[in-house]
C-alpha cells in the first residue's frame, strides 16, 4: 500500500533551530547545527517509525512569490532569516540528497501550496498522504486520505483528518478553515483578516452564516460593533482569503516513482555527517554494511579487515581507526614485566594514566585494569584482578609512581581516576593535566568525552565501549566478564589517544591565553572537588520521611480543594485537563495562551500571572510545587545514600556550563530550593557528621560587586564601599528619597531590578516578574541607570566587545563564545547580548569561588584541619566542623573568600553554624 509523507521544510528547521536556541549545538567548526540535528531527527523519525513508500521535501523559493505580489506587506514584518538558518539549508538540500529523498521547490510559490498540489493529486488517486508540518493552515488540505502529520509540543506527533479539524477548530467543514484564517488573520504571516475578530468570532460567524462571500453579502444582519467591523474591512478580509488559500494547481506533476523512497547514497551520506562531526548519527543512520568481495584474481580487497578468519564486513569511514594506524599496545601480566614497566616509567618525567573499572561511579568502582602511555602509538595495559589482596599487591607496585610529586599526571577526567585510586590508598600527587578540561576551556559549548574530541582534533575513531560491554540496559556486560585480551586493546587506546590530544590541546591554551586558568584554577580545583565527592553529606532520613508524611497529607488536602473548585475531579499533573479545566470550564482569562500545537499553556510562570484570577490557581501552584518536592527531593535522596559510607555522594561537575559554573548531579543539589519554607524542610535534612556542626559560607551580593567592579561605576562601588544596603541605596535614588525611609516594597522592586539588569531584562519581563504596570517597570529601569551610569556603558561596551570579537571573557580569561552576536534576528542577536553582558559577571564570580575553595583546601591540608569541605552551591560553602575548630575553620573560611580576588569593592561573605544545613545558612 503506498504511504506518501510530504514535509514542510522550512516550518521544520525554525522549529528545530528554535527548540535549541538556549543550548545551541555547535560543532568544532564553529557551525551551529541546531536546525540541521532537528530536521535530521524528525527525518529519521518518520522513516523508521512511519514507513512511508513514498517521500518528498518542500522547500520555499528564493525571491517572490503570487502572495507578496498581490500584497507587499504579507510576511514583510517578519525577523530577518537567521544566518545559522542561511547556512543550514544548503546542508539540509545536500543530506536530502545523499538520502535519495527529492527536493521539492516551485518558483512564485510557497512550500504550502507544493504540498497543497502534490497532496491533492495523491488524494485523488487514493494514495494515503500525510503533510508533516507543525503548521494550522493545511487543516484545509485534508481529506478522507490527507491528513495533517502534525508535531507535538513536547513530543510525538498527532495525525488530523477531516473530524480532527473540525472538532479542533468548531466548524462544520474543513473547507472553512479558509474562512477562519480570512476573519482571524495571521499575525505571522502579516495579513490583516477582520481586526478585532478573534478565533471565538470567527467560529461563530462561519457556523452562523458559512462562508466568508455569505457573511459579507449578508452584514446587515450583524450588529453593533461587529457590524461595523466586518463592513469596513471588506477589502481586507477577502484579500486575507486569497492570501490564507492554499494553492493546488502549482506547474507541478505528481510523479511517484520519483518519490519513491530508496536507499540512501551511504558513502555521501557518510561523509556529510562526519564532516558535521553527527557521531551518533553515524553510527544510528548507515547501520548497514558493505560486504568485502574476495576479487576473481584471489587477492582481498585493500579495505578488507584483516582477521584470522580472513576478510569481513566492515564499514568504509574517513576516520582513521586501530586497524588503520601502526601501534604497539602491549598487555603486561606477570609480576617481573610489571617491576620492569615500573622502573621504565620512573625514567619519564611525565605519565599518561587511565583505569578500567566496574562501575561509572568511582566510590563503588573496583579496579579491572590500570593503563598507561608516554609515547604516542604506545601504551601498556595491566590487568587487576578481583581477589581484592592480589589485586591491592599489583596496585602497591605502581604506588610509588603515582604518588611521585615529580611526574606529571596526564589524564582524560583525572578526577574519576584519582577517586578510583583513593579507593585502593593510592593518593595522586604532583601536577596534573587533564585533557577533558582543557578542552571545555578551549570550546567551552562543545562536547569534552574522548570519543569526540579524536575524531575533531585526530580524525580518528576509537573503540567504542559498547562495542565491548553492549549497549546500556539490563543485558550489558561488566568490564569484569572480559578477559584481558579483550580488554587490553581499548584500555590502551585510551592512554594513547589521551597523550595524542594532550599534544594537541596544549598549543591551543597557549594560544587562547587560558593558561593560567587551566594550571592556576582548572587543575588545582579538580582534587578539591574529589575530595568533596569522597566526603559525601550526611542526610536525616527520620526528618525527611516525617516531612514526606505532612507533606502528602498537605496535598491530599488541596488536591480535595482543587476538585471542589473545579466541580470534577481531573488529573492535576495533566498541562492538558489543567487548562481545559482553567480556560474552558472556568473561563479565568478571555484569552488563554496555546502552543503552536493549540494546547492551553499552563507553565509555572503562566499560572503565576494568573495566580490573583481564581484561588484554583494559587492551590494548583501549591500542589505542582509540593509534588515535585516529595518527588525529586523528599523521597527520591534517602535512596541514593550509599550503603557502604552512609552518605550521598553527588558529581561535581567541572566541564558542564558554559559560564564556569560548577553544576552538581546524581543527585543535583545545585537545584535544591531555598526559597518559601517547603524548600527549607529539605535543607533541614542535611546534617554535619556525627558530633560535628553544619557550617555555611556564602558571598553577599557577589555578581553585582563584579558589576561594580566590571563597570567602574563610581555610585555602586561607593555603595559597596561603605557598607551600605546596594537595594536600599539603589531605591532611594529610584524613589527619590532617603535610605531610612524606603519600604520592603520598594527595596524589593530595587532588588529584582539590580540582578535583572544583570540577566539584560527588559521592561516587559520586569513588569512580568513584579506584576506591576509597564509604566513603572520602566520607571524603576530609568531610574536604575540614572543611579548607576557607567553600568549602562558597561553593558553597551560588552556587546561592542563581543560583536568584534566574537566572544567576551571574565577577569580571569574564561573565554564564553557569541556565534550571533551579529545576527541580523533582533530574537538571536539579543539572546547573545544578554549573554555577552552577564558571562563576564556570572563567570568571574564562578572563577572567584573557584579561588577561594582551592585556597581553603590547601589551608586545611597545611593547618592539620580534620573538618571538611562538603558542598559548593553557586555562592556558598558548606563544611562539616569539628566543635574545637570552630573559630579557626571559620577565620580561614572567611579569609580566603574575601581575599580570593581583589576589586574595586570588597567580598564580604556572610556565614553561621547550625545543627543543618537550614539553621547554618
Amino acid at each position: 500500500m503506498e504511504k506518501l509523507f510530504l514535509l514542510d521544510a522550512y516550518a521544520l528547521i525554525y522549529r528545530s533551530y528554535y527548540a535549541f536556541i538556549k543550548n545551541p549545538r555547535i560543532n568544532s567548526k564553529g557551525l551551529n547545527t541546531s536546525a540541521i540535528v532537528g530536521f535530521l531527527n524528525t527525518l529519521e523519525e518518520v522513516l523508521t517509525k512511519e514507513q512511508p513508500t513514498h517521500i518528498g521535501v518542500a522547500f520555499d523559493p528564493h525571491g517572490p512569490t503570487f502572495r507578496s505580489e498581490a500584497f507587499p506587506a504579507y510576511k514583510a514584518q517578519r525577523e530577518a532569516t537567521p544566518e545559522d538558518i542561511k547556512q543550514a539549508v544548503p546542508i539540509i538540500k545536500d543530506l536530502l540528497r545523499a538520502y535519495n529523498i527529492p527536493i521539492l521547490q516551485v518558483d512564485g510559490f510557497e512550500a504550502d501550496d507544493v504540498i497543497g498540489t502534490l497532496a491533492t493529486k495523491a488524494g485523488l488517486q487514493g494514495i494515503t498522504t500525510y503533510m508533516l508540518t507543525p503548521d494550522k493552515d493545511y487543516g484545509q488540505l485534508v481529506t478522507d486520505n490527507v491528513f495533517i502529520f502534525r508535531p507535538r509540543h513536547g513530543g510525538g506527533y498527532e495525525t488530523m483528518g477531516p473530524a480532527e479539524v473540525m472538532q479542533k477548530y468548531g466548524i462544520p467543514s474543513t473547507q472553512y478553515v479558509i474562512d477562519l484564517l480570512a476573519l482571524m488573520g495571521d499575525s505571522s504571516d502579516n495579513f490583516p483578516g477582520c481586526p478585532g475578530v478573534g478565533e471565538k468570532t470567527a467560529v461563530k460567524l462561519i457556523n452562523e452564516f458559512g462562508s466568508v462571500e455569505q457573511l459579507l453579502s449578508r452584514t446587515s444582519e450583524l450588529k453593533g460593533a461587529l457590524k461595523t467591523k466586518v463592513e469596513t474591512h471588506v477589502e481586507d478580509i477577502k484579500m486575507s482569503k486569497y492570501l490564507a488559500t492554499i494553492r493546488t494547481d502549482v506547474p507541478i506533476e505528481l510523479n511517484m516513482d520519483e518519490l519513491k523512497l530508496t536507499d540512501p547514497n551511504d558513502d555521501q551520506l557518510r561523509k556529510l555527517l562526519e564532516e558535521l562531526e553527527f557521531k551518533s548519527f553515524t553510527q544510528k543512520i548507515l547501520k548497514k554494511t558493505k560486504t568485502i568481495q574476495k576479487p576473481a584474481n584471489g587477492q582481498l580487497d585493500l579495505f578488507a579487515d584483516f582477521t584470522s578468519e580472513g576478510p569481513s564486513e566492515t564499514e568504509f569511514s574517513s576516520f582513521e581507526t586501530l586497524k588503520t594506524v601502526p601501534h604497539n599496545y602491549k598487555l603486561v601480566d606477570n609480576e617481573e614485566d610489571l617491576r620492569k614497566l615500573y622502573d621504565f616509567f620512573r625514567t619519564n618525567d611525565f605519565l599518561v594514566l587511565d583505569t578500567e573499572t566496574t562501575s561509572t561511579t568511582a566510590i563503588d568502582a573496583e579496579l579491572v585494569g590500570l593503563s598507561f602511555s608516554v609515547k604516542e602509538h604506545e601504551a601498556f595495559y595491566v590487568p587487576i584482578p578481583s581477589d581484592k589482596v592480589e589485586a591491592q599487591k599489583i596496585v602497591d607496585i605502581f604506588k610509588p609512581l603515582y604518588e611521585d610529586e615529580h611526574i606529571l599526571k596526564i589524564g582524560q577526567n583525572l578526577k574519576y581516576d584519582l577517586e578510583v585510586l583513593r579507593n585502593y590508598g593510592v593518593e595522586l600527587r604532583g601536577k596534573m593535566w587533564d585533557t577533558m578540561i582543557a578542552h571545555y576551556l578551549i570550546q567551552p559549548e562543545l562536547h569534552h568525552n574522548m570519543d569526540y574530541m579524536a575524531e575533531v582534533y585526530l580524525h580518528y575513531q576509537t573503540i567504542h565501549i559498547d562495542e565491548l560491554i553492549g549497549p546500556k540496559g539490563k543485558s550489558q556486560r561488566s568490564m569484569r566478564d572480559l578477559s584481558p585480551t579483550e580488554v587490553y586493546e581499548y584500555a590502551c587506546e585510551d592512554a594513547d589517544i589521551t597523550l595524542q590530544l594532550k599534544n594537541k590541546l596544549e598549543p591551543e591554551l597557549k594560544r587562547l591565553e587560558c593558561e593560567d586558568l587551566f594550571y592556576n584554577i582548572e587543575m588545582p580545583l579538580m582534587p578539591v572537588l574529589a575530595e568533596m565527592e569522597m566526603n559525601g553529606v550526611c542526610l536525616d532520613t527520620e526528618s525527611l520521611a516525617e516531612t514526606s508524611k505532612q507533606f502528602t497529607a498537605r496535598m491530599n488536602e488541596i488536591e480535595q480543594r482543587i476538585y471542589e473548585l473545579a466541580g470534577e475531579q481531573f488529573n492535576i499533573a495533566s498541562p492538558k485537563q489543567v487548562g481545559e479545566i482553567l480556560f474552558d470550564k472556568l473561563k479565568i482569562v478571555e484569552k488563554a495562551k496555546k502552543t503552536k500545537t493549540g494546547q492551553y499553556v499552563t507553565s509555572e510562570e503562566v499560572l503565576q500571572q494568573l495566580k490573583n484570577k481564581h484561588e484554583i490557581v494559587a492551590d494548583i501552584l501549591e500542589h505542582r510545587g509540593l509534588k515535585k518536592l516529595i518527588g525529586t527531593y523528599i523521597d527520591a535522596l534517602p535512596k541514593l545514600i550509599n550503603p557502604r559510607t552512609g552518605h550521598i555522594h553527588t558529581s561535581f561537575n567541572q566541564t558542564i556550563t558554559a559560564t564556569g559554573r560548577l553544576s552538581s548531579s546524581d543527585p543535583n543539589l545545585q537545584n535544591i530550593p531555598i526559597r518559601g519554607e517547603d524548600g527549607k524542610e529539605i535543607r533541614k535534612a542535611f546534617i554535619p557528621e556525627p558530633g560535628c556542626l553544619f557550617f555555611s559560607a556564602d558571598y553577599s551580593q557577589i555578581e553585582l560587586r563584579v558589576m561594580a567592579h566590571l563597570s567602574q561605576d563610581p555610585q555602586m562601588i561607593e555603595v559597596f564601599r561603605e557598607g551600605k544596603d546596594l537595594h536600599a541605596a539603589t531605591a532611594a535614588n529610584i524613589y527619590k528619597k532617603p535610605i531610612d525611609e524606603v519600604t520592603r516594597d520598594e527595596r524589593t522592586k530595587s532588588k529584582r531590578a539590580n540582578f535583572g539588569i544583570i540577566y539584560g531584562i527588559t521592561v516587559f519581563g520586569l513588569a512580568e516578574r513584579l506584576d506591576i504596570p509597564r509604566d513603572e517597570a520602566k520607571m524603576l529601569i530609568d531610574g536604575y541607570f540614572q543611579t548607576f551610569p557607567e553600568v549602562h556603558d558597561y553593558m553597551e561596551k560588552s556587546k561592542e566587545v563581543a560583536r568584534q570579537q566574537g566572544y567576551v571573557t571574565t577577569l580571569f580569561g574564561r573565554r564564553r563564545y557569541l556565534p550571533d552576536i551579529n545576527s541580523a534576528n533582533a530574537t538571536v542577536r539579543g539572546f547573545a547580548e544578554r549573554n555577552a553582558i552577564n558571562a563576564p559577571i556570572q563567570g568571574t564570580a564562578a572563577d572567584i569561588i573557584k579561588v577561594a575553595m582551592i585556597h581553603i583546601f590547601n589551608r586545611f591540608k597545611a593547618e592539620n584541619i580534620r573538618s571538611k569541605m562538603i558542598l559548593q552551591v553557586h555562592d556558598e560553602l558548606n563544611f562539616s566542623v569539628y566543635p574545637e575548630e570552630k573559630e579557626k575553620v571559620e577565620r580561614i573560611v572567611l579569609e580566603e573568600m574575601q581575599n580570593a580576588f581583589h576589586m574595586a569593592v570588597p567580598l564580604v561573605a556572610d556565614s553561621g553554624f547550625g545543627e543543618n544545613w537550614l539553621e547554618a545558612h
